[in-house]
């Protein structure tokens, strides 16, 4: 009898552990590492929804940053394994992987473009012939991309069969040449191996990483905006990130060093306050008689209409500047200022609105209904469609860890 019962105990002990296991698997988690915090986001599966549920969410302020640049690995380490736990006792269950974002200053976007021949005119082209013409495409970046820059994301933009245009993937055509126009997402080589050398050591397997705006766009933008041609603006703490969709695709990607930080700065020179003051008053915490709301207004509007300037040269320069019918769309903490859509619709004399995260119709955690967590939402749910189609999901599972993997392609 005793013989019995242990046995149904080790059953029922490796049946749990079995559903622990594949339940895990079934999870995605995304991390967003900012200058200002660390947020983590946990997504599964809904039965009813087509959104993926959400189970746990984790944020802790944000240390060893600048710019979106690792300057204290240990310090971030201690900060996403912090925030990790957080969700780790809200879903009760240990977390041991997840998808990183990542953003900063050293996120560029890239066009590329190259073309094969074939020895027959009337090559049918395969699938095979489009990676390659898109391999060849990513020959065409400088050395100093080549060398110093990770490819993060590659999307083919336009495809030519024999000169002509193609709508959507060219394979089964018949063409003697085959050519392709290609964005190239990329994040320098150290910075990227810093962060993912920072979260690895807080215990946490990197199984892929998404560019933050990337990431962000997934549970923000609707196709109707992607297809009529939009930008999405991530205005953080330090930097601002912007991805432009047109068509339903992003073609051109731009992050800039300057964020809402600069406004608490600007607000504590002109007004003669402390930092901590400043950032409250920021963000309309304190106003009083002797704070002159018409002066504030002034300070705030200078440093926003900077932003928005930066954001109007670079869709001039691809040719979209009051031409994205679906606006300019903002997210990130400096979003929630309170004149920030009416400078960006007279800045860029676009529509202009404040993101709203996709969130399933059940319950939903009230945090994510703030914008700012855009990017590990985005993040969390990236991975779920990818299905283990990332660029570097091939490594999970393997021996070693992804940073031993990136250490090969540092000088």
């Amino acid at each position: 009898m005793h013989i019995e019962t242990s046995a149904i105990s080790l059953l029922l002990y490796a049946y749990t552990t079995q559903q622990n296991f594949y339940m895990s698997r079934d999870l995605s988690t995304g991390i967003d590492i900012g200058s200002h915090q660390v947020k983590v986001v946990v997504v599964g599966d809904s039965s009813s929804e087509r959104l993926p549920h959400i189970h746990a969410t984790g944020f802790t302020e944000s240390n060893g940053m600048r710019h979106g640049y690792a300057t204290d690995i240990t310090a971030i380490s201690e900060n996403v394994a912090s925030a990790v736990e957080q969700a780790a006792n809200s879903l009760q269950r240990d977390i041991d992987r997840a998808h990183l974002s990542i953003g900063g200053a050293s996120l560029q976007g890239r066009r590329a473009a190259s073309s094969i021949t074939f020895d027959s005119p009337d090559h049918q082209i395969t699938n095979e012939d489009i990676e390659r013409v898109i391999d060849a495409s990513e020959t065409v970046l400088s050395e100093n991309q080549r060398k110093n820059y990770m490819i993060l994301h590659r999307f083919p933009l336009a495809y030519k069969v024999d000169g002509r245009t193609t709508l959507g993937r060219p394979e089964g055509l018949h063409g003697q040449k085959l050519s392709v126009q290609t964005l190239f997402i990329t994040a320098l080589n150290q910075h990227t191996y810093d962060l993912v050398e920072a979260v690895e050591n807080a215990g946490i397997e990197v199984t892929d990483i998404v560019a933050a705006p990337v990431a962000a766009a997934e549970v923000t933008l609707t196709n109707a905006q992607k297809i009529a041609g939009c930008v999405l603006a991530n205005i953080g703490s330090e930097t601002v990130s912007i991805i432009v969709f047109d068509n339903n695709q992003p073609i051109s990607l731009d992050v800039f060093p300057i964020g809402s930080t600069d406004i608490t700065n600007d607000i504590a020179l002109g007004l003669k306050v402390s930092l901590e003051k400043a950032e409250q008053i920021k963000l309309g915490g304190i106003i009083g008689s002797n704070i002159s709301e018409k002066k504030l207004a002034e300070i705030t509007a200078a440093r926003l209409e900077d932003i928005f300037e930066l954001i109007e040269d670079h869709l001039d320069k691809i040719g979209r500047q009051g031409l994205l019918p679906a606006g300019i769309i903002m997210t990130g903490g400096g979003s929630s200022l309170s004149m920030v859509e009416d400078i960006a619709r007279s800045t860029l004399d676009l529509p202009s609105s404040i993101a709203k995260l996709k969130l399933p119709k059940t319950k939903a955690i009230r945090s994510l209904e703030n914008s700012s967590w855009a990017t590990a939402y985005g993040a969390a749910t990236w991975a779920r469609k990818q299905q283990n189609r990332g660029i570097f999901s091939s490594l999970s599972g393997s021996k070693g860890t992804f940073s031993s993997w990136l250490k090969q392609f540092l000088p």
